[in-house]
């Protein structure tokens, strides 16, 4: 028999009800252009407030009025593009709409790049008291606190203004990285044993290193990781300019470190990242136990890293796209019925997701759910399993987050930061496998639902850390001006892998090395950390709720709906977790040691 190729469709091929509904945002690209030339107008009018902001309390509020219209219209501009060009990197249109829009949200924050200092500089106790007797001010008062707290990193009117302008030329270098990533890399086919060749593409990869045939996740994994080694100095090349461009910021705002200025950002300790990474090294044990019970699972002499999501029962449990809704709805029923019409029908009816698997899509997962007054969007690309079912958790996690975030808080709290955002998204998750434990008691399907968690655990807590490790290390290269050559970074990388996968997994140090360049993540500045500490405060406060703790809903609730009206930690520590403290990260790979062992159980039990 000729072996066949099995191809991904061409994005005009995916039917509707698999998209998402940019419609929601504009009709048209036209409508799009008309809202882009509105806001241009608009810029002129708000720079013209430059130096009146001390007027007093009246001209203060008609300029944050106009202020958040104009960063509303900013969001849905960006939204329309960023999204479109997604869903299919080869549209040459949707990519122009994209890059203009980036442009434009650089001249929006230039124009009004003089707001913080003039507030500096009218001073926070008159500020204060401008509250105090204009109640319609009254929403403010924590803006003011996060300014106050960063007041020292804000730059003068004309170096905010540069520095705003320049986060355009800032986007090339992961513009670079994303065309060639998304629309420009070419991955030789995965194999079937039986000759049969398998498209590796974007949005594949995560089913085909699931695959229950060895030889499709070899050479998938392989020649995935190929494809990347290929051009692996041009990727050198972009992480290089971003790190450097961290850096730069970091001395610009008179930041000690690439690191400080990341986390002081987002209002976070640097204690928090550095106490994540102590307990990642410690618990380094319980990863080396799993691995050897996977490789006994599987019955294989040597376990490789395409190996580690390998179904364990041989054949993965389908779950089309209407039963991993039914099963997230189950799972999430304890916050109300609500909350779980409002996810269903953004599911079903309004189109929120993306789901369709096409040539051209971007790598990953994400909920687009920063415009106030629009429904949250999600891209992930739907392969009818469980991993799949625990992506689409996560995504609608975010997308629930946003939903209750913006229907609540004004503008300037819409923007709730990573940090927290990656608690809400794992919450869901935590919830949905808690449900699906309990009512799917088949010994295949727990078996089959244990090693999506320990997956889950895998990426998130193992190659996440790995990565904010390998991130402190080339930032700090960078602070010192050391060579960052995509040799140095592979090797670095690489190393810090042999210690994660100790002497049990099987190494290829080229390929499991350039896996820096499979993330995007990077390009983000100290963003990878943040999936762990999310994972942790997830299972604290998911924990809560499935025990019964009086209030916990609510305050779970409440969390959702606080936005950044509050500084992080704060609005963790008023849901019910305290990640300042090292403990629940802790209590979190006390989560996955028993996990571990409820894997473990399972094999040596009857069958």
């Amino acid at each position: 028999m000729t072996p066949q190729n099995q191809s991904l469709p061409y994005r005009s091929q995916v039917p509707p009800e698999q998209t998402w509904d940019l419609a929601s945002l504009f009709a048209s690209p036209t409508e799009w252009e008309d809202a882009c030339n509105e806001l241009e107008s608009r810029l002129p009018h708000l720079s013209a407030y430059q130096g009146r902001l001390s007027e007093g309390p009246a001209i203060l509020l008609k300029f944050l009025n106009e202020y958040q219209e104009a960063a509303a219209m900013v969001d849905r501009i960006f939204s329309y593009a960023s999204n479109g060009s997604a869903v299919d990197t080869t549209d040459q249109a949707a990519s122009a709409r994209h890059g203009q829009a980036r442009s434009l949200a650089a001249r929006h924050a230039a124009a009004v790049s003089f707001f913080n200092p003039e507030l500096i500089s009218i001073g926070f106790d008159r500020l204060y008291g401008w509250i105090e007797t204009t109640p319609e001010l009254s929403f403010f008062t924590h803006y003011l606190e996060r300014l106050q707290y960063r007041q020292e990193h804000v730059r003068s009117d004309e170096v905010e203004q540069v520095l705003a302008l320049a986060s355009d030329a800032f986007t090339g270098p992961y513009s670079t990285y994303s065309m060639l990533n998304s629309a420009d890399l070419a991955f030789q086919p995965a194999t079937v044993s039986d000759g049969t060749r398998i498209e590796v593409g974007q949005s594949s990869i995560g089913s085909l290193l699931t695959h229950p045939d060895r030889e499709v996740r070899r050479t998938a994994w392989e020649n995935y990781a190929d494809a990347y080694l290929a051009f692996r100095n041009t990727f050198a090349g972009t992480l290089t300019a971003v790190i450097k461009q961290d850096v730069f910021t970091a001395r610009a705002r008179g930041y000690p470190s690439g690191l400080h200025a990341a986390l002081g950002a987002n209002y976070i300790p640097v204690e928090v990242f550095h106490n994540l990474i102590v307990v990642f090294q410690k618990n380094l044990p319980t990863w080396y136990r799993y691995w050897r019970l996977r490789k006994r699972m599987l019955g294989y002499e040597r376990l490789h890293v395409y190996d580690i999501r390998a179904p364990l029962n041989g054949q993965k449990p389908a779950v089309p796209y209407e039963q991993a809704v039914d099963w997230i709805c189950a799972g999430m029923a304890p916050l109300g019925e609500e909350y779980v019409s409002i996810l269903r029908r953004g599911c079903l009816e309004e189109r929120w997701v993306d789901r369709a698997r096409n040539k051209g899509k971007r790598e990953g997962a994400y909920s687009s759910g920063g415009v106030k007054g629009v429904h949250p969007l999600i891209l992930m690309s739907y392969a009818g399993d469980l991993f799949s079912l625990s992506t689409l958790a996560h995504e609608l996690g975010h997308s629930m987050h946003s939903h209750y975030t913006w229907s609540t808080q004004p503008y300037i709290y819409g923007r709730y930061g990573l940090f927290l955002a990656e608690v809400a998204s794992n919450f869901n998750q935590a919830m949905v496998r808690d449900y699906l434990f309990r009512t799917q008691t088949g010994r295949d399907f727990q078996i089959a639902l244990i090693e999506e968690a320990l997956s889950n655990y895998h990426r998130y807590f193992f190659i996440m850390p790995t990565l904010a490790r390998f991130e402190l290390e080339a930032h700090r290269r960078a602070e010192v001006g050391a060579p960052l050559s995509a040799a140095v970074l592979i090797d670095l990388l690489a190393d810090l892998f042999a210690e994660g996968y100790g002497d049990v997994v099987e190494f290829d140090r080229e390929r499991i090395g350039i896996t820096w360049a499979q993330f995007g993540h990077l390009y983000m500045n100290f963003y990878v950390y943040m999936y762990a500490t999310g994972i942790s405060g997830a299972n604290a406060l998911s924990r809560r709720i499935l025990d019964g703790e009086p209030g916990a809903v609510e305050r779970y609730l409440d969390f959702l709906k606080s936005g950044g009206s509050d500084f992080p930690l704060n609005t963790l520590k008023r849901a019910g977790v305290d990640l300042s403290s090292p403990e629940p990260v802790g209590r979190a790979f006390e989560v996955l040691s028993g996990l571990v062992d409820r894997l473990e159980s399972l094999v040596e039990g009857p069958a």
